[in-house]
């Protein structure tokens, strides 16, 4: 395959402060050899797409193939000399016509179809894809997260004795970060909040190519549109310069694996219905953030997990299996987020846990900050906060030895919601409502709810 350059060096590239001012999108390919695609791929993308639709206009394999009307007539020219296809109908001007394919041209699609139903957009390489992220990696670096950043996403909730140095410390070296703790301390919360510090938008392709094997990177439900505060420089990025309609502008990527996770997971995965392969999470998670919640009840143990995972991210890439032995290295940058409820030492030998770059304890809380997370859910939920109902649920904490763990609060709030909607009443904050949602949420309370208060005095 022809390769096209889409690197920068540092000196061309934008600097941090206008990183989502001019979003790293390459140029749109004028030509097939800009594309970096071999020709055979291209016709093959476009006979199977006409095969399924019929008459297609021009127009339409642009938008479904997202490649250029130069590089498709450049392409549909060679198919008509070949006579695998020819024009149905054309309009007054030049860009206005409908191809169909001959009878040729679908005996030849029947057979890309029975090998590949693989129908979209046109991948990138794998050397136009390794680029990219390593420079959007070098961007990610320069704009480091600072302690008012870290303050204004987390504010107090998880301000334990010096946890927000140690979390903004392995945000800014972009090492490992493991966060253990008991249930319910806002472990799994922590870790998602810390995706909201990932600056700056990224250029994701909708897939890459390896030899005949096409990889879906792209899923919209993971990589999500740019946020309101970018969407106008994301316009103007687009409205500057013709650009690479391949590749998508998303927000950092945050992806969040649980228990779900297993070893066939972080491999590639064949989708015989769509015809291709599906690129594993920590792939997808590329210049964002992978966050692996509740570590050790995988059916693949953590050691294991973390074992196949550490040696990959510190080189950068993966080592990758397609069919026939084949090997891929695909690029492996992300900030990795660890997350579980059993002590490290129980999960992992000395030696492995010392490769995890930072550990955070996360635990109760303590009275101001449990007070003023409750006050804040008090206000996302919509509820007047009543201060005499919240010194009696620390009292409820006291009475029965509960810890001040950061998950209360925002259930406790909805189980009055609850309890209030059945009611088909207005849900308020009184003591009454506290006590009936603590005496639901917790099964071990040994005394009916109308008892605590009997109990606390």
């Amino acid at each position: 395959m022809t390769e096209v350059d889409y690197s920068l060096s540092t000196e061309s590239a934008p600097r941090p402060a206008d990183a989502n001012l001019m979003p790293p999108l390459p140029p749109q390919p004028k030509s097939l050899r800009e594309t970096g695609l071999e020709r055979p791929l291209v016709v093959e993308l476009i006979a199977k797409l006409m095969f399924v639709g019929g008459k297609t206009h021009l127009s339409a394999l642009t938008t479904r193939l997202r490649l250029s009307i130069n590089v498709l007539r450049e392409v549909l020219d060679f198919m008509v000399a070949e006579q695998m296809a020819e024009v149905a109908w054309r309009g007054e001007s030049e860009i206005d016509v409908q191809y169909q394919l001959t009878s040729a041209g679908k005996q030849r699609a029947g057979a890309f179809l029975e090998r590949c139903a693989y129908i979209g957009a046109a991948p990138v390489t794998l050397e136009a894809y390794r680029a990219m992220v390593a420079r959007q990696s070098w961007l990610v670096q320069e704009q480091r997260v600072g302690s008012d950043d870290l303050a204004a996403v987390l504010g107090s909730a998880h301000a334990g004795p010096g946890m927000l140095d140690v979390v903004g410390a392995a945000l800014h070296s972009g090492r490992s970060l493991l966060l253990y703790g008991p249930p319910g301390s806002g472990k799994s919360t922590l870790a998602l909040q810390l995706g909201q510090l990932l600056h700056g938008l990224v250029a994701v392709p909708y897939a890459i190519v390896v030899g005949h094997d096409i990889i879906q990177l792209y899923d919209p439900a993971q990589h999500l549109p740019p946020a309101p505060q970018h969407v106008s420089h994301a316009r103007q990025a687009l409205e500057r310069r013709s650009t690479d309609i391949r590749w998508v502008l998303c927000q950092r990527p945050v992806i969040h694996v649980g228990a779900e996770l297993d070893a066939g997971m972080l491999e590639l995965r064949h989708d015989a219905s769509g015809g291709c392969y599906q690129a594993p999470p920590h792939v997808r998670a590329n210049n964002g953030m992978l966050i692996i919640d509740d570590l050790g009840r995988q059916r693949l143990g953590a050691q294991d997990l973390l074992t196949r995972l550490m040696q990959p991210l510190a080189r950068g890439s993966d080592q990758l299996g397609l069919p026939g032995g084949v090997q891929v290295s695909v690029p492996f940058d992300n900030a990795l987020v660890l997350v579980t409820n059993v002590s490290p030492g129980e999960l992992f030998d000395p030696a492995l846990l010392r490769r995890i770059g930072y550990k955070v304890q996360v635990g109760p809380l303590a009275e101001s900050a449990y007070r003023a997370l409750f006050r804040q859910q008090c206000r996302l939920a919509g509820m007047a906060i009543d201060e005499p109902a919240l010194n009696h649920l620390l009292q409820l904490h006291g009475a029965q030895g509960r810890p001040l763990l950061a998950s209360y609060p925002q259930e406790l709030l909805a189980r009055i919601g609850d309890f209030a909607g059945f009611a088909g009443s207005e849900a308020r904050l009184t003591v009454a409502a506290l006590e009936q949602a603590w005496g639901s949420l917790f099964a071990s309370c040994d005394m009916p709810a109308a008892s605590l208060s009997e109990r606390i005095a």
